[in-house]
């Protein structure tokens, strides 16, 4: 039966286009099937069949586990059990069993078990073949719809457009060709399957690359996107060739290459951004079609302060907040719209704010306070820490002064860092009254303004699991002991 054995797994894996490996552990399962079928307890068998003489061996084996897992006698044992000497947690103990006769096993289910497997081999193969093309945008034609869902055919893969990766309004059917995004692959019990989208921004930058060839040449190159989709959408284009205008190129030739992205996304508009590599530039030009009069950059809030003229401020907001929210999703940075006068009240406040800080904490007068606040010092730390030559360069200063305003702003900073440490273990030791509380999680959940019992037991689960990075069970025991008082 040996020499059969070789000959069927020669066979198969000629046929199906399968690694011979694939259809001997077909068969050792088919074979373990068989065999196991002489015990009526729940059993672990293997059979291991030799690839070189077609020869197999069968065996009974007890996994070890610990006394708090055995589930099942018949196929684990614990540690303490005498076959299990010399053997660790997870290991296995085997008996050699009487091997079932090739010919005499139920074919139609080990036929059952090869067939199974080979699919699975060939639906992986089929994967391999297509991921190692690199084709993210893919094409096929609709089979089906469940619940809303398209199934589309991609080659010989099965695949899914959810309902909600489908462009809003778009009436998709039975039949149609259509264009998507591979977004995943997902690992269900009937194989991979390619899950779609047509609504991520990747998509629209896929389109643009099948569109435009400058793309695929390298003489442009697309940024990033942001998109509504079926409404309206960014890109930010560069490009790599000094001679080549970036925005005219997508464009196309009377719009035609525009146009034809448009069209295949539902007539959703697309605005073409020329990309810089400096940040305010760049939101300037994404903000389009809006002009912007001046910006505000906050590099530590990662936040820029857009000022527009009054006519401008509803172009620059857009529809529900379309077009800010878009040009800050293209661009990665928060950005607040504001009127010139908004502006200048905003400015005005933070003036009088940063001007109080310095008159109160370094103790001078508002000509010293204004003249800090005019020279582009917003904090104390600026003043004990940026180099004593920039501070030099203020004509209203000498070098007494500077000195001075240095040693007052570092005394400041130290009598606020001890303040906030004194506070820390007021607020630590408030919270170590409570049964379960450490002083590492009571330290860290005060510093995070979490102070008193009664501030935790407003915080949800997943909110202190995430604060003080720690499991569910423990974080709803503490949060249980905070909220004991409101029963009692």
């Amino acid at each position: 039966m040996s020499r059969e054995i070789l000959l069927l797994v020669d066979a198969l894996a000629h046929e199906k286009n399968v690694a011979k490996e694939v259809i001997f552990t077909a068969l050792e399962l088919a074979l373990a099937s068989a065999t196991k079928k002489r015990f009526t307890e729940d059993a672990d068998v293997r059979v291991e069949i030799e690839r070189d003489s077609g020869n197999y061996h069968s065996f009974r084996r007890w996994q070890v586990v610990s006394d708090d897992d055995l589930e099942n006698p018949a196929a684990q044992m614990y540690t303490d059990d005498e076959r299990a000497e010399g053997l660790s947690l997870g290991d296995y103990y085997e008996e050699p069993l009487e091997s079932v006769e090739f010919g005499r096993i139920g074919a139609q289910a080990a036929k059952q078990v090869i067939l199974q497997k080979v699919r699975e081999a060939e639906r992986e193969q089929i994967l391999n073949d297509f991921l190692a093309r690199k084709e993210h945008l893919v094409t096929g034609v609709i089979k089906r719809m469940e619940k809303g869902n398209a199934i589309i055919e991609v080659g010989r893969i099965e695949s899914v457009l959810p309902r909600d990766q489908m462009i809003p309004k778009e009436n998709l059917r039975v039949g149609d060709r259509v264009r998507a995004y591979l977004s995943r692959i997902e690992r269900t019990g009937r194989g991979p399957q390619l899950v779609l989208s047509r609504i991520a921004p990747e998509f629209l930058i896929k389109l643009f690359e099948l569109e435009v060839p400058e793309i695929e040449e390298g003489l442009l190159e697309i940024k990033s996107a942001s998109r509504d989709p079926g409404l309206r959408s960014k890109i930010a284009v560069k490009s790599n060739d000094q001679r080549l205008d970036p925005v005219g190129t997508c464009v196309g030739m009377r719009g035609s290459r525009v146009q034809a992205v448009t069209g295949e996304l539902a007539g959703e508009r697309v605005d073409i951004v020329l990309w810089s590599m400096e940040p305010a530039q760049f939101v300037i030009n994404a903000m389009a079609p809006a002009e912007v009069s001046s910006i505000v950059v906050d590099e530590d809030a990662h936040s820029m302060d857009v000022v527009v003229d009054e006519e401008q401020l509803a172009q620059a907001i857009g529809r529900n907040g379309q077009n800010v929210r878009l040009a800050s999703e293209l661009t990665g940075w928060t950005l607040n719209i504001l009127t010139e006068a908004e502006a200048a009240q905003k400015h005005e406040e933070e003036y009088t704010k940063t001007r109080q800080l310095f008159i109160d904490k370094l103790d001078v007068d508002e000509e010293v306070a204004d003249i800090l606040v005019q020279e582009g010092f917003n904090t104390l730390e600026e003043i004990a820490y940026v180099p004593i030559a920039e501070m030099s360069e203020i004509d209203a200063f000498d070098e007494e002064t500077i000195n001075e305003l240095r040693k007052r702003a570092r005394a400041a900073l130290l009598t606020e860092a001890i303040a906030k440490e004194e506070k820390l273990e007021e607020a630590s030791e408030s919270l170590l009254t409570m049964d379960g509380m450490d002083d590492a999680t009571a330290h860290l959940l005060a510093s995070k303004g979490v102070s008193t019992m009664e501030d935790l037991a407003d915080l949800a689960v997943d909110e202190l699991m995430e604060m003080a990075n720690m499991d569910a069970e423990r974080a709803k025991q503490l949060i249980m002991t905070a909220r004991a008082p409101w029963f009692a």
